[in-house]
This record gives C-alpha cells, structure tokens and sequence, in this order.
C-alpha cells in the first residue's frame, strides 16, 4: 500500500490542466484520432445517404474494431466498454467489439526489468531465481513473465505496466471529454449523458493502471468466491507488488476457449462452464462484487478441473437493491407481467423516474411473448440479450455498467459452451439459481416475489412450486430446510392476514383432496360385489361428482405428493426440520391459523357429505 499511495487517480480537472498545457502534443493526437475516425464517419454518413445504413452496418462494425485497435490502449478499451452498452450501440457493433484483444506489440524486457528494480526497490537478482527472457503475455496495459521466486521456489507471474501508458491514456481521455461534451450539448437522439459516461469509463481504466488496488480485488474476490472446490484464485506475494508491478501465483492451465486442449486431459467443457455460470450468478447476485472483464482468456482450466479467474484490474460492483429487483424482474418475466418489467427499470436505474413507461410495454411484449414459446432449455441468451438490446437502443435506457458486464460475462460463457455442445443454453443453467434463491433466501423482496410467483387470482399454483423445486433442487446448495422455513415465518407475520386467508383457503382444499382422494383409493381396492353392497350399486362411483371435478381433485392431491417427494429427496432432508416447525406452530397465531384450516375442511367435507344424501 506504502508502495502505491503516488498512483494517480483519475481526475477529468487534472488531466485538463496537464494536457491542455500541452497543445501541439494534444493537436497531433488529434490529427492521428480524426484522420482515422473522419474517414469512418464519412464512410457512414455515404451510407446514410445512399440508404445502406442497415445494409452495411456489419461491414462498418468490423472497419470501426480495426480503427480502435490501430489507435491503441485507450481505444481497445473504450471498444471493450462500448460492446456492453446496448444502449448506445446497435446489436452489430456489439458483436464485432466484443471481439476487440488487448494484443499490443510488446515493449523491450530491459525497460520492463528495470520497472521492477525501480518500483520493488531491489535488484532482479535478488528477487527471481530465474525469469523467462520474453513475455509469456502481452496485453494493452502491460505485459507478463513467468519467474521463480528466490527465497521460496514458488513460480509466480509477473506483471508490469508498459512505460508511458498513464500519459497516453490521460492524453486520450482528455480529448474523449472535449467530444463527449460536443455530443452532449449538440447532439439530441443520443440520451445517455456521453460525458458522465466517459468519466465513469476513464475511472475504471485508471483503476486498472494501479496494480495495488488490483492486488486487492484478487483477494477480496478470493474470499468471496473460492470457497467453491472447483474455483480457483491465484495468491499475491504482497512484498513483490507494487503500483506498476504485480506479482501473482502461476496457474498452469488451458484457456477456456481452446476445447480440444481441455478434452484431451479428460475435462468437460460443458463441466467448466457451469462453474463458470454458477460463479457469475453468485458474484451478480449474492455479494455484488464481479469480475467486469470476463473474455475466454481471463478463464482458464486447470489439469484438476477447476476453473481459474485471471486479471482483476477491471471489477465492478452491483448495488444491493439491483440485485434483489433483477431477481424480481425475472419473477414478472415468468408471470409475463410486461407492465411490472416496465417499472422494475426504475429500481434498476435504467430510466430516470420522469420517464413514461408506457410505450416500452408493447416493445416487451412483442419481443418476449415471441420468445417465451420456447422453454427454458431452448431459449437462447444471446438471442434474449440481443432482443433486449434492440429495445433499450431504441427508447431513452441508461444501462448501468454492472448489468451490461454480466450479461456479457453470461454471453460469453454460453458462447463457449455451444463449441462443445450446440444444445446448451445458459437459461437453463442458471435457472436452478434462480429457484433457489427465490425459495431459500429469507429477504422480504425476494419472500414478496415468491408470492407473487405463487399466487395468481386468489389461487395457488401449485405446478409452479412443483417446478420452482424441481429446478432448485438441482443446484448443490439447495437445501430443504431453508426452503420450509422462512415460508412459515412469513406466514405467521402479523402483517401476513391476506396472505394467510390464502393459504387458508388453499390448505382447505389440498386436505380436501387429500380426504376424497383416499375415499377414491378405498373405493377402487376394494372387490367388485363389496363396492355394489357399501355403495348401493351406484355405478359412478363413490363421490356424486363430475369427471372432470374428480379429475383436478385428484391431480391437486398428487400434486402435493410430489412436491413432498421432492423436498424428501434433497440430500440435506432429515425429519428433524420439522421440530423447529413444530415450534413454530405452537405460538398462538399458528394455534388461530390451525383451526380455521380445520373449520374449514370440515365444512367442506359436511357439505360433500350432504350432498352425497341428497344426491342418494
């Protein structure tokens, strides 16, 4: 920390005064910036003309990566930043930046050496038994050796920072804003605050050029997430760290994008990446604190099947609320509750509060109730994330750069995963996650989302809990225990009235069910002469109902076994969580909740037994 209390931050004043003092280095670069994007931008204003803007935008978005990989650092990573900003791009640039590499030239070892000896204050020598003569990796912000460490034997990657970087980014940036603000003030069909924009993205970059502060996401990400067998982050060796050098744990293993690689030392692709996608929807959901550069060769797997995560320069963070209302939005997405999706974008941030959401209910309910025909396992994301994409570019969304990030964190993974097998579908990996949460997790957002999940008209839907833990139970920290008991205590809350009239309403009708079906069980075991004796020869059967009465009461009551069934199977299941249930269940509001269930079964079976005499 000592070593990194110098590291710049970054400042839009500061950079203003060092470079605006500086006009014919700031006039070059410009010369250089315009030269290469006034020609694209002619080239699109042609199209325009020609009316070739859509014909033609593939061709533009592959010309636009090559400009940006030509200019350097900076506009690598402002590519990188845009390809997850549906709201400001259209779906084809999106694409064509996603695949914009950090693959820079490299710079001399000497200079890089001699970066360390200056920054660790000691001499190579010293350090490293041995260092590899050239950089096993290049990227735009620097550059990696593999070494062994003197004192320990230990092999460490290296990592030091390209001379000169901060000077060329903060020249860059300082000529980004000054088009930012020209956007901003003259420009109408783009909503977004361009500026603020830049700065928030400027931030982030700077953050990555102080590898101390990266150092430090390595850990925390550790502690939060490697507590999973099969995650793996590698250790930082603190004394040989310092602002422009960061030294690291080496993890021997294959990128995650090399499939042959990975298959031929007997792991699964398929294996990985749902680790992959478990992590991510932990990192999202859970705790909030995400790795927000998430390309193939930030992944890597290691010869005992874990999954490494490499590079923590670029983190972000998801508010907790965000977190909640994004499980929430796809609470409304499975009810198909378009006008409920609309307003969750306030809680999301996506749009500020003055914006009417009534004309985006049509754009989602056009997209989605096309893509809500399929099933979950054939749903595609990156067809999802596109649809999407294509309605926030087209109303007034500010897309917060967490939400993007994951979503193209979960993109990229499912990119992966279809190499190895063409079937697989993200959705369907994540929604056990989903599942679970919603039925385990005791915070009043997500207890309230259930419900609404649940209930439906004054009526409970029994095959969506069926189906909520059939699917959470898949995920391996599902547990049985935790989905019985936050329910009941949300049930005897004492503002819980309307939600106990029903579940009243709705216990009277699975006891029902359960009373009549045993009736129907008895009747059908029972020898042909015996039923015509006990029943008077009534040739319908035991009850005077109708087929299809019958029919759904007794679907209710098999119904209720199975979800039994699967809270038995679970492999944390033991009868001893029924004793704190028990417990539960003798407070006086469950003593009041019991016998209004009773009263209410036996009023219904009187009226089923009255209406059997009267029938006879």
């Amino acid at each position: 920390l000592g070593r990194a209390v110098d590291a710049s931050v970054y400042s839009p004043e500061l950079i203003a005064r060092k470079h605006g003092s500086q006009p014919l280095k700031a006039l070059r670069r410009s010369v250089e910036i315009l030269a290469a994007l006034g020609g694209f931008a002619l080239r699109l204003g042609i199209d325009q003309r020609q009316g070739k803007l859509v014909q033609n935008m593939k061709k533009r978005a592959g010309e636009l990566r090559r400009i940006f990989t030509r200019l350097g650092p900076t506009f690598v990573k402002l590519g990188q930043g845009l390809s997850t900003r549906p709201d400001l791009c259209p779906p084809d640039y999106l694409e064509e930046l996603s695949e914009l590499q950090d693959a820079l030239p490299t710079f001399p070892d000497a200079e890089a050496f001699a970066c360390i000896e200056r920054e660790l204050d000691l001499s190579l020598e010293s350090i490293f038994s041995s260092v590899s003569p050239e950089p096993i990796a290049a990227a735009s912000l620097g550059q990696v050796y593999k070494a062994q460490l003197r004192y320990s034997g230990q092999v460490v990657a290296v990592k030091v920072q390209r001379p000169g970087i901060e000077e060329a980014i903060g020249l860059d940036f300082y000529l980004i804003r000054g088009v930012g603000k020209l956007i901003n003030k003259y420009v109408d069909f783009i909503t977004t605050d361009v500026l603020a924009l830049i700065d928030e993205f400027a931030c982030r970059v700077y953050q990555e050029l102080n590898y101390v502060q990266e150092a430090q996401n390595a850990r925390r990400f550790k502690k939060l997430y490697a507590d999973k067998a099969d995650v793996l982050v590698p250790d930082i060796f603190w004394d040989y760290t310092s602002r422009k050098v960061l030294t690291m744990e080496w993890v021997e293993g294959t990128k995650l994008n090399e499939q042959v690689a990975i298959e031929s030392q007997g792991l699964k692709v398929l294996d990985l990446v749902n680790t992959g996608i478990q992590c991510s929807l932990r990192q999202l959901l859970e705790y909030g604190f995400f790795h927000a550069d998430p390309h193939p060769g930030n992944l890597l797997a290691t010869p005992d099947g874990k999954l490494a995560f490499l590079d923590f320069g670029m983190m972000s963070e998801t508010p907790e609320e965000a977190r909640f209302a994004i499980i929430g939005h796809v609470v409304h997405l499975v009810n198909r509750d378009y006008e409920a999706m609309a307003r969750d974008y306030y809680a999301l941030k996506f749009l500020s509060p003055d914006v009417d959401v009534t004309p985006i209910v049509p754009a989602l309910r056009d997209f989605f109730d096309d893509a809500l025909n399929y099933t979950v396992s054939e749903l595609n994301f990156k067809t999802l994330v596109d649809g999407l994409g294509a309605v926030f570019y087209q109303y007034p969304f500010n897309v917060p750069a967490y939400y993007a990030l994951i979503l193209r964190s979960l993109t990229v993974l499912e990119g992966l995963a279809l190499y190895a097998d063409p079937n697989f579908k993200v959705l369907a990996a994540s929604y056990p996650y989903f599942a679970k949460r919603l039925l385990t997790d005791p915070n009043p957002y997500l207890r309230d989302a259930l419900i609404e999940l649940l209930f439906k008209d004054g009526k409970f839907r029994w095959n969506r809990l069926e189906n909520l833990l059939q699917q959470g139970s898949k995920d391996r920290d599902f547990s049985a225990k935790d989905a019985l008991q936050p329910v009941l205590k949300l049930l005897l809350d004492p503002n819980g009235e309307e939600l106990r009239l029903l579940v009243i309403k709705e216990a009277v009708r699975v006891s029902e069910a359960i009373a009549l079906g045993s009736v129907v069980d008895t009747y059908n075991s029972m020898p042909e002469f015996l039923r015509s004796l006990v029943f008077s020869g009534n040739g319908n059967g035991p009850l005077t109902m109708s087929a299809t009465e019958l029919e759904s009461t007794l679907e209710l009551r098999d119904q209720v076994s199975r979800i039994w069934s699967l809270l038995q199977s679970s492999e944390s299941f033991d009868p001893a969580i029924l004793q704190p249930i028990v417990q539960v269940l003798q407070q006086p509001e469950a003593r009041r909740l019991g016998g209004r269930v009773a009263g209410g079964v036996g009023q219904r079976l009187a009226a089923r037994f009255l209406q059997q005499l009267l029938r006879a």
